[in-house]
This record gives C-alpha cells, structure tokens and sequence, in this order.
C-alpha cells in the first residue's frame, strides 16, 4: 500500500497550527484543493482528547475525491489518527502531527496510507495518485501555515 509522507516547517506557533489543524470545516475557506468538509458526531472522550466523523470532498488531479473518515483527536500529542469508513478508495488512512521546534517554529506533517483498490489499474493509477496526493498535502500544509500566522 503506498504511503505519503509530507512535512513542513511553519513560522507560527505550535498552539496556532494545532487550532487550525482542528478547525477541519473552515478548510474550503483558505484550501484551494478541498472543495467540502462537514464534522458530525463530535464526542469527548475520557483522555481528554474527540472523536469525530469528517465528510471529505477534494478535488485531486481534476478528479473529485469523497470519502467518511473516523477521526481521532489527541490533543495532548497534537496528532490526530483518521481512518476512511465509506468512500472513493478501498483504503484511506493517516495522521496529522503538529510539533513545536521553537516557540515560533512549528512542523507539520501529514501522512497518508491508501489503496486504490482496482487491482488492474493499479499499476497505472498508483504512481499518479502517489505524486497527486503528495501535492495536494502539500499544498494543505502551506495553506495551514498562511492562515495560522494571521
């Protein structure tokens, strides 16, 4: 299964990355490849930290992508774990993780786990999909650290 792993340094801090990362439904507002998102059944857990279902629409090399995903949130490590439920592809799954290199330098990365699930197209689909969503991540993260220095 092929695995995207993006990281950026941000000039904000961890707390304002952290806010933002949360703040999954104003991501269309500032996100240029995310068309959707909609939070339901937002519940706290006994840690301290939520859980959360998030509804996903992306636009992904001129494709929409939509999906369900479990969200896990642990605000104490700043990490918050998804996994799809219902969507597009066969498997979507990852994290989210904020850390604080200075009071005023934060890194941000954003993995991500999937399988296309079409096992004859596989071979063509992958590594586009592999550079698409790595792209896209990106672009996410740079996105996070704009709007978290305003």
């Amino acid at each position: 299964m092929p695995v995207v792993t993006v990281s950026e340094r941000l000039h904000a801090s961890a707390a304002s990355v952290w806010e933002r990362v949360c703040d999954v439904e104003s991501y269309p507002a500032f996100m240029e490849v995310v068309i959707s998102t909609k939070v339901y059944n937002e519940t706290a857990r006994d840690d301290g930290g939520t859980e959360a279902m998030t509804d996903w629409e992306v636009l992904l090399k001129g494709s929409v992508l939509k999906w369900t995903e479990h969200e896990v949130r642990d605000h104490r490590a700043r990490r918050i774990q998804y996994t799809q439920v219902s969507g597009d592809l066969e498997v979507f799954q990852g994290y989210w993780q904020v850390v604080a290199e200075t009071d005023t330098v934060t890194r941000v990365t954003l993995q991500v786990e999937f399988e296309i699930g079409i096992a004859m197209l596989k071979p063509m689909l992958e590594p586009v999909a592999v550079r698409a969503i790595e792209r896209n991540s990106t672009d996410m993260l740079l996105a996070l650290g704009e709007r978290a220095t305003r």
